[in-house]
């Protein structure tokens, strides 16, 4: 995976499991309302309309709370679900964005580039990040 070979040190790691079919429920009782809510908009043209959208949707929910875990703050202050978002490259590998705020937190606790792993199945989506130095 790209990006390891220039960490120094870890300032932080987070890991979360997601339900989907509990996403499932969530997008069909909620729909707009809880994609906008938790989801900027290029993560919801990403997803929405896909082959399994609620994994995909899943996948970005878990990264989100590994991130918040990461930078050691959880969703709270001016750190919400929207602050943290999942892009893909080219290659498929997922790139965690950060909003200003999340930004300063990261630069707050002496890291500079935050690294996430997503993955789903049927009925799970499992997500790892790194804060790295």
């Amino acid at each position: 995976m790209s990006g390891f070979g220039e960490i120094g040190a870890v300032a932080g790691i987070g890991t979360d499991l997601v339900d989907v079919p509990r996403i499932a429920s969530l997008l069909e009782r909620h729909g707009a309302a809880f994609l906008e809510k938790n989801f900027t908009p290029a993560e919801i043209a990403a997803c929405k309309g896909k082959a399994n959208a609620a994994q995909r949707f899943a996948a970005r929910f878990a990264a989100k709370e590994a991130m918040a875990k990461a930078l050691g703050t959880g969703f709270s202050g001016r750190i919400t679900p929207k602050s943290l978002s999942i892009e893909n490259a080219e290659s498929g590998e997922p790139r965690a964005v950060l909003d200003d705020a999340a930004k300063a937190r990261l630069e707050e606790i002496g890291a500079r580039k935050m690294l996430v792993s997503i993955t789903h199945l049927k009925e799970y989506a499992q997500a790892f990040a790194v804060a790295a130095r």
